[in-house]
């Protein structure tokens, strides 16, 4: 299940409904990381503060907070302390 990009930053984006064990986290890394993917985010750019992701994607904030857990487990962000966190410089199969 796939959703565009919200065309304004005032506008929030729909979360899947009826999707099998997935958690709200999962849906917002796997939106995140689809758009640092196609190159619509590229290498250290910064990522919107966590506060503008739940708005973004309306979730709350835990939920942004573990959607980017995710992104940097899995090697996409880089956070650097007080300064934010980063789309990484080198990300595997890129």
């Amino acid at each position: 299940m796939t959703y565009d990009a919200p065309s304004s930053p005032d506008q929030q984006m729909p979360l899947p409904v009826g999707k099998p064990g997935g958690q709200p986290y999962e849906w917002v890394a796997e939106q995140i990381a689809a758009r640092i993917k196609s190159g619509d985010l590229g290498p250290n750019t910064p990522l919107p503060a966590e506060r503008r992701l739940a708005q973004e994607y309306g979730v709350s904030l835990g939920t942004a907070r573990q959607a980017t857990r995710v992104l940097r487990e899995r090697g996409l962000v880089v956070t650097l302390r007080s300064k934010g966190t980063y789309v990484a410089d080198r990300i595997h199969g890129r």
